[in-house]
């Protein structure tokens, strides 16, 4: 491997803790890169997220690697995060190799199991450093949790097997920035601190001059330089990789009053972004024991674990209040975990979400939903069955077959098949298909059926487009690029 590395050049983006920025800093470098000619791949070679995309060859990945496919102007695939792991309680995950489930593993299980998990990453890891000019790698969590250190395949376990060098990010907006550098770097064994090239503090808002005594400190503390400290930048419209957003867009002219429940296993609940970040949407995620808001339309978005996550919305009173919603004439869409929370019942024989059995449903829709081993991944395209017929994208991963009377009301043209459904009063919308939102027209069309007509149309698409620039232009400017060009010499090329 060590051969193979001195033909492509790579780095990888640690982390302190979850949630330090190393998604979107990889997704930076790779936007810089691909600005600059080179054909760059993302790489995560293990990731745990409940938020996935469907990639160009028919295989699951995580969402924040289908970004920076994006951000690298690549088409998303298999390689980029060989290894993704999907929660479905808090000792279980499903386990998706290459694209594909393989297996649901309590943790100890996974653990026996990570040697075999590295093959299926280096495999991945051989056909990227053949193909592509150079690799930006994202860690997981932090490289310092030193339970996990044996048979690590998410780090420092990597970037030592293939010789990666590493940067380190975290967080000054939560605080305690010193110390999260200063401890991670010492509970990294020799080799693995000597990997390390420097630190990227993240997400700074204030007075430049009055960090610069830290990072004086710091470099002297660790022997690394710091290598940027990145703005904090407000309002950036980009897939989460997992964690529900946190607070609400500031909107001067909200007119629509949208809401969703933060179920336990929410999963791509990335769906619901183009509705956050609407200039005319007042939306907000409902979470555990606060009161359902009155709105003009709620949204069930996808699941993990529907039954558990439909038994979590019942003991959170949003039964009656989904009843009470459509009684004052609320509208209501689902969303795959949510269109089947919709029906009257829902089958899991195998166990494949838990303990074999069935459950009743919310019963507002005439259809059934039964889980079936085989999961169904798929990039789609068609129209909308609303006025105009406006075009949609996006895609399907479910494991569930759903029939009933309702599905001769279809909400969709999915690749020439009628797909999901629309009650006959108009009030309720389901249907399998990611994305929902993600089409301009689409979504002034499901905004419209919802009782407000925009007063101007927004793409998420465009948004997202803008915002990764957005990026990295601040990595641009805040970076030393010359240092990371060490790592990277392609980024030498075509500098601004």
């Amino acid at each position: 491997m060590a051969n193979q590395q001195t033909k492509t050049p790579c780095l990888m983006v640690q982390g302190c803790t979850s949630d330090a920025g190393k998604s979107v800093l990889a997704a930076a470098i790779c936007r810089v890169l691909a600005r600059r000619g080179a054909r760059v791949a993302p790489f995560k070679p293990q990731n745990m997220a409940l938020n996935s995309a469907v990639t160009v060859d028919g295989g699951e990945i995580g969402r924040a690697q289908a970004l920076q496919a994006l951000a690298a102007g690549v088409p998303a695939h298999i390689d980029f995060n060989p290894i993704l792991l999907k929660p479905s309680s808090d000792k279980r995950a499903q386990v998706i190799i290459h694209g594909k489930a393989h297996a649901d593993l309590n943790a100890r299980d996974y653990h026996e199991y990570k040697p075999r998990a590295m093959k299926a990453v280096l495999e991945s890891w051989e056909r990227l450093c053949a193909a592509y000019d150079c690799i930006i790698v994202e860690g997981a969590g932090s490289p310092a949790e030193i339970n996990l250190r044996a048979r690590d395949i998410a780090n420092m376990g990597f970037a030592e097997v293939v010789d990666c060098p590493v940067i380190i990010v975290a967080d000054i907006d939560r605080g305690g920035v010193f110390a999260h550098l200063v401890g991670t770097l010492e509970l990294l064994s020799p080799s693995e601190q000597a990997r390390v090239k420097g630190f990227v503090i993240n997400r700074f808002r204030g007075d430049m001059s009055l960090l610069e005594s830290g990072l004086t400190w710091l470099e002297e503390r660790t022997g690394k330089p710091v290598l940027g400290v990145l703005p904090y930048l407000h309002g950036l419209y980009l897939d989460a990789e997992d964690a529900l957003p946190k607070g609400q867009e500031a909107k001067a002219n909200a007119q629509l009053r949208v809401i969703a429940p933060a179920y336990p296993r929410i999963s791509n609940h990335n769906d619901l972004d183009p509705l956050r970040f609407h200039p005319d949407v007042d939306f907000r995620f409902v979470g555990p024991h606060e009161p359902v808001p009155a709105c003009d339309l709620i949204v069930l978005p996808g699941s993990k674990a529907v039954q558990a996550d439909l038994a979590w919305l019942r003991a959170m009173g949003w039964e009656e209040a989904i009843r009470r919603h459509l009684r004052y004439g609320g509208k209501v869409i689902g969303i795959c975990g949510g269109l089947q929370m919709l029906g009257m019942r829902l089958n899991d024989p195998l166990g494949l979400e838990g303990v074999p059995g069935s459950a009743p449903g919310l019963g507002l829709f005439d259809y059934e939903t039964t889980l079936a081993a085989e999961k169904n991944l798929e990039n789609v395209s068609g129209t909308l069955a609303l006025p105009g017929s406006p075009a949609i994208t996006g895609y399907r991963i479910h494991m569930g077959v759903t029939h009933g009377p309702a599905m001769q009301r279809p909400a969709t043209q999915l690749d020439g098949a009628p797909e999901g459904a629309i009650s006959e009063d108009g009030q309720l919308l389901a249907t399998y298909c990611h994305g929902l939102f993600d089409q301009p027209d689409a979504l002034n069309a499901l905004l419209e059926w919802a009782g407000h007509k925009p007063s101007a149309s927004f793409d998420p698409n465009e948004r997202r487009e803008r915002d990764l620039d957005r990026l990295a232009d601040a990595v641009e400017q805040h970076m030393d690029m010359a240092k990371l060009a060490e790592w990277l010499p392609m980024l030498k090329h075509n500098a601004p």
